[in-house]
């Protein structure tokens, strides 16, 4: 398996996620996953760079295109020309609003973050150093 090229942090940062009933329609890995396609073209091409297998990135995309009022990528069927995947209009609107919403709640938890930040131990537990 390839290394993630998501950004790891020793830094406490809140993580939004959106609920719709138990499904999770839109977190930090899903909305880094739809970039990785709308970048690549490919769910096969995000899921490597991510790290992930195939099937867990297509889950995901499941996951994501159920919860919302239509698909926020769509796939083509591989053969002569290729198969591929690409992030729909309704996609890059909910990724452009999960986005702003991240911004908005980490500008709202600030000043609470910074003081956590000094509670915390000077490594998080997972830290091999």
């Amino acid at each position: 398996m390839t290394k993630p090229k998501h950004k790891t942090t020793t830094r406490p940062a809140p993580r939004l996620r959106i609920l719709f009933g138990e499904a999770i329609a839109i977190g930090p890995g899903k909305a880094e996953l739809l970039e990785a396609i709308g970048e690549s073209g490919s769910i096969s091409a995000a899921a490597r760079d991510m790290g992930m297998s195939y099937r867990r990135a297509w889950l995901l995309v499941d996951t994501m295109n159920q919860c919302f009022c239509g698909p926020l990528v769509e796939t083509a069927m591989g053969g002569k020309g290729g198969g591929g995947a690409t992030v729909t209009e309704l996609g890059r609107e909910v990724l452009h609003r999960y986005r702003t919403m991240e911004r908005i709640a980490a500008e709202a938890v600030a000043d609470d973050m910074a003081a956590l930040q000094g509670l915390l131990a000077k490594r998080p537990p997972d830290d091999p150093h």
